[in-house]
């Protein structure tokens, strides 16, 4: 899922906090602006009840309008739903993507958290961000056929970041456990 950078122009954004709800539907319902679309692709490849730890991230950007992402760890995979509006045929407005994106845990190589931290005029530490990645053993981009350009192999990476102004001390909290899940989940027998 191909996250907006930082220099794509996004917009500063208020969302409502998502992390004092436990429960995914209730998470995405306070958060997400297309709920149920995100809720019906999820429920299409998670049984009920699966759901171990979750993240949510929502961004909107200058030039494709809301990009929203839901990432769920049911013990054995990582199931990934992603909307964003897009133009459509040069028009604008009404048109976005829905798609999901299931990564078995046995694909994931490593996880790595960092946190940014602050120190105050005491000398107390504040967690002020964490970036947490997701290394996959697929690869990202690969060589495109007939193009004659110099070909970039990377292995596949999800990112999540938190902060205190995106997100808040309970959405970098939920992430860092989102990361713990996976990270004691990987190189287990399934």
């Amino acid at each position: 899922m191909g996250r907006p950078n930082a220099e794509d122009g996004r917009l500063p954004a208020v969302f409502p906090d998502w992390s004092p709800y436990t429960d995914l539907e209730a998470a995405a319902r306070a958060y997400l602006r297309d709920p149920d679309l995100a809720l019906t692709a999820l429920g299409e490849v998670l049984p009920a009840g699966s759901v171990l730890s979750f993240t949510l991230e929502r961004f909107v950007n200058e030039t494709n309008g809301v990009w929203q992402e839901v990432a769920v760890c049911d013990g054995s995979r990582l199931v990934l739903w992603h909307g964003e509006d897009v133009t459509f045929d040069g028009g604008s407005g009404g048109v976005m993507t829905s798609s999901i994106r299931v990564v078995p845990l046995s694909q994931v190589a490593e996880v790595g958290t960092r946190r940014r931290i602050l120190r105050g005029p005491e000398g107390s530490a504040v967690v002020d961000a964490v970036d947490v990645y997701v290394m996959l053993n697929s690869l990202d981009d690969g060589p495109r056929g007939d193009d004659p350009g110099p070909q970039t192999v990377r292995q596949d990476v999800l990112r999540f970041v938190k902060t205190l102004e995106a997100g808040g001390p309970g959405q970098i909290a939920r992430l860092e456990e989102f990361a713990r899940t996976v990270s004691a989940l990987i190189g287990r027998p399934l």
